[in-house]
């Protein structure tokens, strides 16, 4: 390619802490970049997921998200990040943007200094059976009488099929020392890249954590796409309150791993309760803005 590197920048989302949330690498000129090119620069870059602007018109933006693992439809931190740097930049326009991405269009907004932004559009399985539920908590360092049987375990898509399973209490979360080989080979046979582990704190407001060795990512700090669908299954299952056709609820996560955000998430509703859109929002801030070379990415 003519250009010799590619300028990047390190933002964290979640937070407004440099160090906290969740870290994303973000290309927001990635225009003339193969698939392999993108895929080498995240791995280069050291960071769990990135995300490569590849192209833009007006106040719309082709974006495309990767894990070390590959490409993926969707990466909620990393898109948060990318509306919060494009904002920065003056490259987006108000009142909403638009995301346009593998797994289709995505609009991102402002409201009271968070970025909103839309997920893919829920998808819902069958959960798993008691048998399987069982082994996955066994895997998770804990047993039968961790779960919380007042609320959802289930596997849901907002951009990566999740496995939810609820604890009683957060300190319970805190507790989990996983094992990730039979971690990893449940995934694989119950078909989700992650495991996302929550117990309520509140009405609206829950603790989580994520564990996604199918992806490479052991602990995923604060994540985005298993909070939206954790929004959406809460939602559907009717176990957080709404009013006027909108659940919003709050998900804190990071701080069994040193870095610590928060996560807001919207679900808004038809007049018939079928779900609209599902939203994840939060602030992010810059880490490091840098130039790499890409020097044999093509040969990768």
């Amino acid at each position: 390619m003519g250009s010799p590197g590619v300028a990047y920048r390190l933002a964290d989302a979640f937070t407004e802490v440099v160090g906290g949330g969740n870290r994303v690498a973000l290309v927001l000129d990635a225009r003339g970049l193969t698939p392999e090119e993108m895929q080498w620069i995240s791995r280069r870059l050291g960071e769990a997921q990135a995300a490569f602007v590849t192209d833009w018109d007006h106040n719309s933006f082709e974006v495309r998200f990767f894990t070390v693992a590959g490409e993926v439809e969707f990466s909620g931190h990393a898109a948060v990040a990318l509306a919060h740097s494009l904002a920065q930049e003056g490259r987006i326009k108000p009142p909403q943007t638009l995301f346009r991405s593998i797994g289709g269009p995505l609009v991102a907004r402002f409201e009271d200094q968070l970025a909103l932004v839309q997920s893919p559009v829920p998808r819902f399985r069958d959960p798993p059976t008691w048998r399987a539920l069982q082994e996955i908590t066994e895997a998770l360092g804990a047993n039968e009488r961790y779960l919380h049987r007042g609320l959802p375990y289930g596997i849901t898509f907002t951009g990566l099929w999740t496995l939810f399973v609820p604890v009683v209490a957060p300190g319970l979360v805190d507790a989990l020392e996983p094992e990730m080989e039979p971690l990893n080979r449940l995934s694989a046979e119950l078909g989700v890249a992650a495991v996302h582990v929550y117990a309520p704190i509140g009405p609206r407001r829950f603790y989580a954590r994520t564990f996604a060795p199918a992806l490479g990512i052991p602990e995923d700090p604060v994540t985005g796409s298993p909070n939206a669908a954790l929004g959406a299954m809460l939602a559907r299952a009717g176990v957080v309150p709404r009013w006027e056709g909108e659940v919003r609820l709050q998900v804190v996560q990071g701080h069994r791993v040193g870095g610590p955000g928060e996560v807001e998430v919207r679900v808004s509703y038809g007049p018939a309760g079928n779900i609209l859109a599902v939203y994840i929002g939060g602030k992010a801030v810059v880490a490091k803005d840098g130039w790499l070379e890409l020097g044999n990415a093509r040969g990768v």
